[in-house]
C-alpha cells in the first residue's frame, strides 16, 4: 500500500530521492519520480524539502553520513593505541569509499555528480571527518604517541586527511581496483605513522 501524505516523513523521501537517482541518474530524475514513487502529490514532498536543490542536498548528505557515522565510532574514546586507532580508521575510510563505488556503481556516478552540487555539504562531511582525526591526534598527543605540526591537532589531521586523499577522494575511484592499491595504501600509512610519531631524544651521558 502506498503511504499517504500524512506518513510521508523525510526519510521515506530520501530513500526514495535515492531509488530515482539510481534509476533516472541525476540528469533526468524529477521530485514527481519521488512522488509517483512514494504514491504522493509533488506539493507533499515540497512540504518536507522546498527545493529540488534541498531534496539533493539533503540525499547526499545522508549518503555522506552513512561513511562519517561508522568512523565516528571508531574515533571515540577507547583502550586502544591512538597510532592503532588511526590506522583502522583511514583503512575503514578507505574500505567504505571502495566499497560504495564497487558495489553500487551507478549511484556511486550519480553521488560524484551531487557532491559538485552540493558543496557546502561537502565542506561540512569533511570538516566533520577532520574533527575526528583531530580527536585521535590529540589523544595521541596526550598518551606520548604522536607529535603534531607547531602543536596544532586540527592542521596536522588536515594534513593527514589530504595526504591520504587518493584513498578517498571520488576523483581517484578508478584506482582503487588497480593492482598493488592495498600495498601503496599501506605505505602511505606507514610514512604518516611514522611522521607523527613522537621522538625521544637520545640522552648524552651528560
Amino acid at each position: 500500500m502506498a503511504p499517504t501524505s500524512e506518513a510521508l516523513t523525510a526519510e521515506r523521501i530520501l530513500e526514495a530521492t535515492e531509488e530515482a537517482l539510481r534509476r533516472h541518474g541525476p540528469a533526468k530524475a524529477t521530485v514527481v519520480d519521488v512522488a509517483r514513487a512514494l504514491g504522493v502529490s509533488h506539493g507533499s514532498v515540497y512540504r518536507h524539502f522546498r527545493t529540488k536543490a534541498a531534496l539533493r542536498e539533503a540525499v547526499t548528505k545522508r549518503w555522506l553520513d552513512r561513511t562519517s557515522q561508522i568512523l565516528a565510532e571508531i574515533a571515540r574514546p577507547s583502550s586502544a593505541p591512538p597510532p592503532e586507532v588511526l590506522e583502522h580508521w583511514l583503512a575503514t575510510l578507505f574500505t567504505a569509499k571502495r566499497h560504495k563505488a564497487g558495489d553500487d556503481p551507478e549511484l556511486f556516478a550519480t553521488y560524484s555528480v551531487l557532491l559538485d552540487e552540493a558543496s557546502a555539504v561537502v565542506e561540512e562531511h569533511v570538516a566533520e571527518l577532520v574533527d575526528q582525526l583531530s580527536e585521535i591526534i590529540h589523544r595521541g598527543v596526550m598518551e606520548g604517541d604522536f607529535m603534531t605540526v607547531d602543536g596544532d591537532s586540527v592542521a596536522t589531521a588536515r594534513a593527514v586527511f589530504h595526504a591520504t586523499n587518493r584513498f578517498h577522494d571520488p576523483a581517484y575511484a578508478h584506482e582503487w581496483e588497480q593492482p598493488g592499491i592495498e600495498a601503496e595504501f599501506s605505505t602511505v600509512v606507514t610514512l604518516i605513522l611514522r611522521g607523527l610519531r613522537r621522538r625521544i631524544e637520545p640522552t648524552t651521558g651528560r
